[in-house]
């Protein structure tokens, strides 16, 4: 199933669990179609709940008119900002990831969903980066400011009441401060997440003997294998296999 077509991407675990399934928006970005079904599959492959992958699509909701805003210099993907319309696309209810699409997944999300707290309006891995380059992907600018990537993986508690605050209107309006930095939260709405579920290929190391640092999913923020200037970058091969693998599901499902 492409992912161009704005397509949901669904797997039922259990023989047709009635359970709803857990909802994951992942960024798309048409430099990146093989970054997002790589993503998607590794999800796929190790969930062992029922999940509903959707693609946020950038020309899809202009389409529809959920998104109006100008792309800015500094914005290095379609879902710089798009990303944070995942309480609004997921109606306000439960809780649903927001994650861009160059991650890998090597665990099982349901991991993820048991953190789910209801203290929290959101979720997400502390970081304290500061990336040491100047360009990243395929030579887009790397900009630093507080909170960096924190807003990359995001588990949203959509039902929290201040959650509400992002309509289209105000993602499609407001500073990228403000979204980024979730200004509309004060500190204590946002929970930790382990750092292992975004781990920052370059910048966090898995201990040889400390199992609790090894990546679970693997962000390959400063750009993946399939960029020329990446492809030989910290779990490139990690990357490539899976890579490998869905290109011949993709391939055999297309023969059938």
């Amino acid at each position: 199933m492409s992912s161009s077509n704005g397509k949901v991407h669904s797997k039922t675990c259990n023989g047709g669990n009635a359970n709803k399934p857990f909802k994951i928006f992942v960024g798309y970005d048409s430099r990146e179609d093989i970054a997002y079904q790589v993503c998607r599959n590794s999800i796929l492959k190790r969930s062992s709940i029922p999940v509903e992958i959707i693609p946020i699509i950038q020309s899809d909701l202009r389409k529809s008119g959920l998104y109006w805003r100008v792309r800015g210099q500094v914005e290095s993907t379609e879902f710089s900002f798009t990303r944070f319309l995942t309480p609004y696309l997921a109606n306000y209810e439960g809780w649903a990831v927001f994650v861009d699409c160059d991650f890998l997944y090597l665990s099982d999300v349901k991991e993820l969903k048991d953190m789910a707290d209801d203290r929290y309006a959101i979720m997400c891995v502390h970081h304290d980066y500061t990336p040491k380059e100047s360009t990243k992907m395929d030579g887009a600018v790397q900009t630093v400011y507080p909170r960096k990537n924190w807003s990359s993986m995001v588990l949203y508690n959509c039902g929290h009441p201040k959650n509400r605050v992002l309509t289209p209107e105000v993602v499609n309006t407001q500073t990228g401060a403000f979204l980024h930095r979730f200004q509309w939260l004060e500190d204590d709405d946002i929970g930790s997440i382990p750092f292992v579920w975004n781990f920052l290929e370059g910048h966090n190391k898995a201990l040889e003997n400390d199992s609790t640092t090894f990546p679970k999913a693997i962000h390959y923020t400063r750009g993946g294998p399939w960029f020329e200037a990446w492809k030989n970058c910290e779990f490139a091969d990690l990357w490539v296999n899976e890579m490998l693998e869905y290109t011949k599901e993709a391939k055999k499902n297309i023969d059938e």
